[in-house]
C-alpha cells in the first residue's frame, strides 16, 4: 500500500483512521487496497486538497472503483459538495462509496446512501466547520487585539520566545543586519538597490535563506526559488515594517469565508495595530526618517557616493516635479552647478520651463531663511510662557473629564434601574414582555454611553499628547542656533520642501509653519486684550 503524505509526522487522527480502514479491509475479502490518500492538516471545506485531487485522477483513470472513509466528515465538510460527489460524481464513474461509522455502502446497501440521514449529517458536518471557523477567528482576533503574535514565522530580525510562542524576541544575527539596512539608508543615503548590492556582495543571506539555512526552519517563500539573494522589494518591506520599533500589526489579509479560501487584502484602517509589544531593534526617530526618505526621490551621487543635501527637497514650483542637478562653465572658465526642472530637461520644454537656479544662490537663500526663523525665535522664553499661560488645552481637558464623569454616573444610574427590573417582574409589577423590552433598552443605552466614554477618552488623550508636544518645534529651532553651513540633518529636521520659481526665487515650506503661525497669532491676539 502506497501512502500519499508529507515528510512531517502525521497526526494521531490520521493514524487512527488508517488503522480503522485497514482493519475494515482485512475483514472484507472483496476489497484490495490500491492507495491511501491523506490530506493531513487541510480543511475539509476545501476540495482542492492535493491528495484528494490525486484520488479524483485515479478515479477518472479507472484505477479505483471503491472509496472508503471513516465517516462522511472525512470526505468533506461542505454540505453541497459532499452531496454532489455522493449523488452524482461517484455514481457516474461507478464508484462504490463506503463510510464505515455512518453504515453507508452504496453497493451492498444502496438505500443507505439515499436516506434523509445522509444530507442531514452532511449539513451537521458543514455547520460544525462553520462554528469551528467562527470560534477560531474569534480566538485569534482576541489574541491580535492583545498584541500577541499569531503568525507562523516572525519578521526577519525576530524569533518566537521559546517560553511563549505568541511573544517575539530579538534574533541578534538578523537584527544586526536590519540595523545596517536602516543605517545605510538614513545616514549614508543608500537606496534599495544599492543596499541590495552591498548585502549580496557581503554574502549575507536574505530572510528566506536565514530562516531555512541558519535557523533551520521549515520555511518556504513561494516565488523565491533557491536564490537567497536580496531584492529591492525585501529592503522596502523591512524599511516600512513597524515591527522594528516594537509594534505588532496583524490582520492585513484574511480568507473570504470558511468555505471560500481565497486570500484577500484587508483595508489599512481595519488592521490590528498594538504598540510596544516587544523589544524594538530600531529607534523611532531613525524609523521615521527612513519613512520620510522613502517619500522623497533621493539618489546617491555616482561620483562622490554621497547623498546630496538637496536630494528629495527641491521641486519645480509649477509642475511639482523634482529638480535635476547640472554643471556648466561661465565665460571666465569657472565651473558652477545649478538645478533645472526635470520635466523641462527630460520630457519637453513645452510641458514646463527651465526654472533654473544656481547652487550658490540656493544655499544662500535657504541659509538666510532658516536663520531668519531662528532670529524670530530669539525671545523663545516669552513664547513658551505665553503658550503655558493658555488655559485652552486645560479647559478642554477639564470639560472632557467632566463629560466622562457625567456619563459614568448615567451608566451607574441605568445599571441600578436594570437590576430592579427583575424584581419588578417577579413581583408582577411588570409583564415578562415589558421586562425584556426595558432590559434591552437599558443595555442599548449603556452600550452607547460606553462608546461615548471611549471616544471622549481618546479625545482627552489626543489633547494631552498635543500639550506635551507643544514646544518640540521651538526646541528644534533652538538647537540649531545660528547656522553657517547647511547639512542634510538640518534639512531633514526643519524643511519639508523647497519650490523653485521660474525667476530663480524660492518658496520654502517649513515643517513647523502651522505651529509657528499659530503661536504668533496667539501672542498677537493676547497682546491686544
Amino acid at each position: 500500500m502506497k501512502t500519499i503524505g508529507y515528510e512531517k509526522q502525521e497526526s494521531n487522527s490520521v493514524t487512527s483512521q488508517k488503522t480503522l480502514l485497514n482493519e475494515f479491509v482485512e475483514e472484507h475479502d472483496d476489497l484490495i487496497v490500491y492507495d491511501t490518500y491523506i490530506d493531513d492538516g487541510f480543511t475539509g471545506t476545501d476540495f482542492n486538497r492535493p491528495s484528494f485531487q490525486t484520488l479524483l485522477e485515479d478515479m477518472k483513470n479507472r484505477n479505483i472503483n471503491c472509496i472508503i472513509v471513516k465517516d462522511l466528515s472525512r470526505l468533506g465538510r461542505n454540505y453541497i459538495e459532499v452531496g454532489n460527489y455522493i449523488e452524482q460524481i461517484f455514481p457516474l464513474f461507478n464508484i462504490r462509496f463506503i463510510a464505515i461509522n455512518d453504515f453507508i455502502d452504496s453497493f451492498k446497501n444502496p438505500a443507505s446512501i439515499n436516506t434523509i440521514l445522509v444530507p442531514f449529517k452532511n449539513l451537521i458536518n458543514d455547520e460544525y466547520a462553520r462554528d469551528t471557523s467562527i470560534k477560531i477567528r474569534t480566538s485569534l482576533n482576541g489574541k491580535k487585539k492583545k498584541g500577541e503574535f499569531i503568525g507562523a514565522f516572525p519578521s526577519y530580525g525576530y524569533i518566537k520566545d521559546s517560553r511563549d510562542k505568541h511573544k517575539l524576541v530579538v534574533d541578534e544575527v538578523a537584527a544586526d543586519v536590519v540595523k545596517k539596512i536602516f543605517d545605510w539608508n538614513v545616514n549614508e543615503g543608500l537606496g534599495k538597490i544599492a543596499i541590495c548590492h552591498r548585502l549580496n556582495d557581503l554574502g549575507i543571506l536574505n530572510p528566506t535563506g536565514h530562516k531555512k539555512l541558519e535557523l533551520k526552519q521549515n520555511y518556504n517563500n513561494y516565488g523565491a526559488g533557491n536564490s537567497y539573494t536580496w531584492t529591492p522589494s525585501t529592503i522596502r518591506n523591512i524599511l516600512n515594517n513597524e515591527v522594528y520599533i516594537g509594534n505588532t500589526i496583524q490582520g492585513k489579509r484574511r480568507t473570504k469565508s470558511y468555505k471560500i479560501h481565497k486570500i484577500e487584502n484587508v483595508p489599512k484602517e481595519e488592521w490590528v495595530r498594538v504598540d510596544n509589544t516587544h523589544e524594538p531593534i530600531i529607534d523611532k526617530e531613525i524609523f521615521e526618517k527612513a519613512q520620510e526618505l522613502n517619500k522623497r526621490d533621493t539618489k546617491v551621487s555616482q561620483k562622490t557616493k554621497e547623498l546630496s543635501v538637496w536630494a528629495g527637497f527641491l521641486k519645480c514650483n509649477d509642475c511639482r516635479r523634482a529638480m535635476n542637478k547640472k554643471s556648466s562653465t561661465n565665460k571666465s572658465g569657472n565651473k558652477y552647478e545649478y538645478y533645472i526642472c526635470s520635466t523641462y530637461r527630460k520630457k519637453s520644454n513645452n510641458l514646463c520651463t527651465k526654472h533654473s537656479i544656481k547652487l550658490e544662490n540656493l544655499e544662500k537663500a535657504v541659509l538666510k531663511a532658516i536663520n531668519l526663523h531662528i532670529d524670530l525665535l530669539i525671545d523663545t522664553d516669552k513664547i513658551i510662557k505665553q503658550i503655558k499661560k493658555s488655559n485652552f488645552q486645560n479647559t478642554k481637558n477639564e470639560n472632557i473629564k467632566n463629560m466622562i464623569i457625567t456619563k459614568q454616573k448615567e451608566i451607574s444610574k441605568i445599571s441600578n434601574l436594570k437590576r430592579t427590573l427583575y424584581e419588578d417582574w417577579k413581583n408582577k409589577d411588570i409583564t415578562r414582555e415589558e421586562y425584556l423590552e426595558y432590559k434591552q433598552k437599558y443595555e442599548n443605552d449603556i452600550e452607547k454611553l460606553k462608546n461615548n466614554i471611549e471616544r471622549l477618552q481618546n479625545e482627552k488623550q489626543k489633547y494631552e499628547i498635543q500639550n506635551t508636544k507643544n514646544n518640540e518645534w521651538i526646541d528644534t529651532f533652538k538647537e540649531q542656533k545660528r547656522i553657517t553651513e547647511l547639512s542634510r540633518d538640518i534639512m531633514m529636521e526643519l524643511i519639508d520642501c523647497i519650490y523653485v520659481k521660474e525667476n530663480g526665487d524660492i518658496t520654502i515650506k517649513f515643517k513647523f509653519k502651522d505651529e509657528f503661525k499659530r503661536c504668533l497669532e496667539y501672542i498677537e491676539n493676547n497682546s491686544q486684550k
